[in-house]
């Protein structure tokens, strides 16, 4: 038993890399879309270069055909799957660059239990390279009675959702920052 918990913090410690005010999260993004449930949005996240900066690129089109609406690019704070106690951490910051839409950034804890609960807040990605904080005070509860909790930080998306559109937004960082 105690070589498994050696090993899973081994594995979650590679996620991340905190530095003073900030812990660098090295994001494995995952694409997800609304044709989980149904919808025919499509889209797809690639790694790309883009100005000398490592990103990820989620690009697609948002549909509502189907009872559908979302594209997503989402990843786990740990490889295991398990929470994150964030409660050193104000908030989350993202470096992100779009082409002048609106999208969401959501945080997932183990409170929810269903998955179209969510805290979440939306920002605009221009198409300059922007720096964008939000802190955990900011989330707003979505679907769930629960309140924010950092102690149980799972996971980060960000979406296109909620109407029909192009989506085409990259982010370039990823950390939690006090």
């Amino acid at each position: 038993m105690r070589r498994r918990i050696f090993l899973a913090t081994m594995l979650s410690a590679s996620a991340l890399h905190a530095q003073g005010d900030v812990m660098e999260l090295r994001a494995n993004w995952n694409y997800v879309a609304d044709t989980v449930m149904g919808g025919v949005s499509t889209g797809q996240v690639t790694q790309e270069r883009d100005d000398g900066r490592e990103i990820a690129r989620l690009t697609g089109r948002v549909s509502l055909d189907n009872n559908g609406g979302f594209i997503q690019m989402a990843f786990d704070l740990r490889e295991d799957g398990l929470a994150l106690d964030a409660s050193d951490w104000t908030g989350v910051e993202i470096d992100v660059r779009g082409n002048g839409e609106v999208y969401d950034l959501r945080l997932r804890t183990n409170q929810l239990t269903r998955p179209w609960q969510s805290f979440r807040i939306k920002f605009l990605a221009s198409s300059e390279w922007t720096t964008h904080r939000f802190s955990f005070a900011q989330m707003m509860s979505h679907r769930t009675e629960a309140k924010f909790d950092p102690k149980g930080l799972r996971r980060i998306g960000i979406l296109a959702i909620g109407r029909e559109f192009a989506a085409d937004v990259a982010v370039s960082g990823i950390r939690l920052y006090r």
